[in-house]
């Protein structure tokens, strides 16, 4: 089964019942993954079926380039996606989307355009929402505060993904991260990676640096970090690898081990107890990526399971929001999923954070 609704709460349904029924699934609803995909993964496991995240979409494609990455022996310093970002784009709603997305509204209507969807990819929620699949698949750590989206042209990425004290922008080694395609004055970068993936690795011994040099690999000034890059994702249309990997092989093209990563609702402008909120994409929140375990001590509301639902009391803009922010609907299967995840997995994040 190929669940493809994009409604990350009836995509726990249809992926729960898909294992009763001992069917594979690849998941390309990644907002479902990122808010329980290691308790789907377990799930599926018990039944003796794959689940999988979907090929086309980045975070498989990222997770491919780290299998590549470790399996030659390269150690993974970063890995990620590019994206058009400036920091304002967090207050993105349906009805501003087009023009920080760079069209007009009548080739969006001529297109057929959903202004929602579009605008989760603009506002942060949707690299947001992968990074933390890849997080999961591939237990790499993410940033303490949220992406911070560094402008890079390909040729600088291996410059930019580096730690601090060497000049990068990481935190330490072995995270996620997302490149922007634009610098801070809103300036579009030549040869930028705003379509594509991306993974930083590391020469750990002279021969190997010496390697990238004698054949002109793509690295730092340093000669030691490497970039290797895909430039663009084709989406739906390379869906085929993950149903062949799974069929043919019993193999996911990523697929969530871990607990490290969350995506946190988080306001978009001051928020009044009694509104709605609209979820991924909407006029109320953004999806903040954060360490998982920072999401349990902040009590976290997963981005996926806040559409719909009412505030019962004020949230200021910038707040992430807390459970105890909303009523939830505690009925769904995937407001169960979760909380049971949160359960069994908490001792591992806690321990990843320390």
């Amino acid at each position: 089964m190929v669940e493809c609704t994009g409604n990350p709460i009836a995509a726990v349904d249809h992926c729960l019942d898909a294992f009763a029924h001992g069917k594979h699934v690849v998941n390309v609803t990644v907002e479902a993954d990122a808010f329980c995909g290691p308790l789907l993964a377990r799930r599926a496991q018990q039944a003796g079926v794959v689940y999988s995240l979907a090929f086309g979409d980045q975070p498989a494609l990222i997770c491919d380039l780290v299998d590549w990455a470790r399996t030659c022996g390269f150690p993974v310093v970063a890995a990620g996606r590019g994206h058009k970002w400036l920091p304002h784009f967090t207050e993105s709603t349906p009805e501003t989307v087009w023009g920080n997305y760079g069209l007009t509204p009548e080739q969006a209507k001529r297109g057929g355009l959903n202004p929602k969807m579009f605008n989760s990819f603009l506002d942060g929620s949707k690299p947001s929402i992968e990074s933390s699949a890849v997080a999961n698949a591939t237990g790499l750590a993410v940033p303490s505060d949220g992406l911070l989206y560094p402008p890079a042209s390909v040729e600088d990425i291996p410059f930019v993904t580096r730690p601090k004290s060497e000049g990068g922008v990481l935190e330490r080694k072995g995270m996620v991260e997302v490149i922007s395609s634009l610098e801070a004055d809103g300036r579009k970068i030549p040869y930028d990676i705003r379509m594509g993936v991306w993974v930083t690795v590391e020469a750990e011994t002279e021969y190997i640096k010496n390697c990238f040099e004698e054949y002109n690999a793509h690295t730092d000034p340093s000669g030691r970090y490497f970039t290797l890059y895909k430039r663009w994702h084709l989406i739906g249309l390379e869906v085929g690898m993950s149903v062949a990997s799974v069929a043919l092989r019993g193999e996911p093209t990523g697929v969530a081990n871990c607990w490290n990563a969350d995506v946190v609702a988080t306001a978009k402008r001051d928020l009044a107890a009694g509104e709605m909120l609209d979820g991924e994409g909407g006029y109320t929140v953004w999806g903040k990526l954060l360490p998982a375990a920072r999401s349990l001590r902040l009590g976290g509301l997963p981005l996926g399971l806040a559409h719909n639902i009412r505030l019962v009391r004020p949230v200021k803009k910038g707040q992430s929001l807390s459970w105890a922010d909303v009523a939830i609907d505690t009925t769904t299967a995937a407001y169960r999923l979760r909380n049971e995840m949160e359960t069994l997995f908490a001792p591992a994040a806690q321990a990843e954070a320390a």
